[in-house]
This record gives structure tokens, C-alpha cells and sequence, in this order.
């Protein structure tokens, strides 16, 4: 049987797939949003951020929201692993939260942490994935590497500044009822930790690209 012979044996669909699919870079490799790679890197930074959630917190003021190493995971997280990846690695840590597992700050868990006074940095905490990843992106993929520890690092602090702290603001404001100057007043305390852990984040994402050049596929010509 001729290899023309066992072409047309196969269905057009089928025969169209395949076509598409030796077409495509890579042969038979997955997408690089879903391969096996990807999978490993959620969980890994997932359980990531578990661990920075159930390192004890430090408690500050009569709020019950204590300074915790999570919003360096989350930072981290998404300097390292970009905005899809990296949101979906939150998704699954708030998930496993969510349905009941301790793994929110001061060993919180399920639904009803939603209407407490950490709900606003829970929630910030995808938005955050989502805007540190997307910046460090364009910031690997476009940038020479003597710039990236300053650059991701205006990123993190950006996304600390712009979205933790603005919406853990406006959790505070929604679910305690507190003035907003009250609120505010609340949050401030965290913000020169949250600046450091900013500034170490990008630090360690910077280092993990160097090593890793892949994780964040950068096109053209390697970087010196």
C-alpha cells in the first residue's frame, strides 16, 4: 500500500488535525499553556502560596489582618509564571481554601472569610497575578536582563501599591463599614513590608528567568 493509499484511508478531519498539527512548531507538543510543564509549575507555586499562608502572621492593629509573606507568593508568582499561569496557580490556591482547607491567613478557611476583613486582599490577590504577570512579561520578553531586577521591581511595587493595597481598602470599607480615611489609616501599616517583599520578589523572579529562560518564553534572540 502506497503512503498515498493509507492518506486517504484516513478521514478528512482526522487527516486536517494532523496536518495541523505537523504544521505547527513543536510537532506533537502540547500548547505551552497547558503542557505537562505548565501543570507542574501551578502546583508548585501553588503550594507556594500555601506555605506563605500558613507561616504564622504578625498581627497589626484590632482589624484581624495580620502581615503575612503571602503577598510576596503572590507577587512571586506572577513575576515568574506570567498572567495566565500565574492566576492560575491563585485559582487553585483560593480553591483549595474556599472548599475548606486551612490554608488562608491565621488558618482561615471557606466562603465566609469573604465577609471578613481579609476579603479585599484575597480577592487582590488574582487581580495582582494577573498585572504582575503581564508586566513581567513584556518586561523578559523585551528587555535587556541588566534591566530586569529595576523593572520587575517597579512592577511589583506598582501591583502592591495599585491593586493590594487598593482593593484590601475597599474590603475593608465594604465589609467593616469604615470610612474610607479609616480605612486607609488601616492599611498603611503594611505597605513599607509590602515595598520589601516588592523589591525581594523581583529580586528572585529576575534570578529564576536568568536560570530558567523558558519559563517566560522570551521570542527572537537570546539576551545577553
Amino acid at each position: 500500500m502506497t503512503d498515498d493509499t493509507r492518506t486517504e484511508a484516513v478521514p478528512r478531519p482526522a487527516r486536517e488535525a494532523l496536518e495541523t498539527r505537523d504544521a505547527s512548531p513543536g510537532g506533537s507538543s502540547a500548547s505551552r499553556g497547558v503542557d505537562a510543564r505548565s501543570v507542574a509549575h501551578v502546583a508548585v507555586f501553588a503550594a507556594l502560596l500555601v506555605a506563605t499562608a500558613v507561616v504564622p502572621g504578625i498581627p497589626v492593629g484590632g482589624l484581624g489582618v495580620p502581615i503575612t509573606l503571602q503577598t510576596l507568593g503572590v507577587l512571586l508568582t506572577g513575576l515568574v509564571l506570567g498572567p495566565k499561569r500565574g492566576a492560575l496557580a491563585v485559582l487553585v490556591y483560593l480553591a483549595i481554601g474556599f472548599v475548606g482547607f486551612p490554608v488562608f491567613s491565621k488558618g482561615q478557611s471557606g466562603l465566609q472569610v469573604l465577609s471578613g476583613p481579609t476579603a479585599g486582599y484575597l480577592v487582590s490577590f488574582l487581580a495582582a497575578a494577573v498585572v504582575a504577570g503581564a508586566g513581567a512579561a513584556l518586561v523578559v520578553r523585551r528587555t535587556d536582563r541588566r534591566w530586569w531586577v529595576p523593572l520587575l521591581a517597579t512592577v511589583a511595587v506598582a501591583t502592591s501599591v495599585a491593586v493590594i493595597h487598593v482593593l484590601g481598602v475597599a474590603g475593608l470599607v465594604l465589609n467593616l463599614h469604615l470610612p474610607l480615611s479609616a480605612a486607609v489609616a488601616a492599611d498603611l501599616p503594611f505597605l513599607p513590608g509590602d515595598l520589601l517583599k516588592a523589591l525581594v520578589a523581583a529580586v528572585a523572579a529576575a534570578a529564576v528567568h536568568r536560570a530558567f529562560p523558558d519559563v517566560l518564553v522570551r521570542p527572537g534572540p537570546h539576551r545577553a
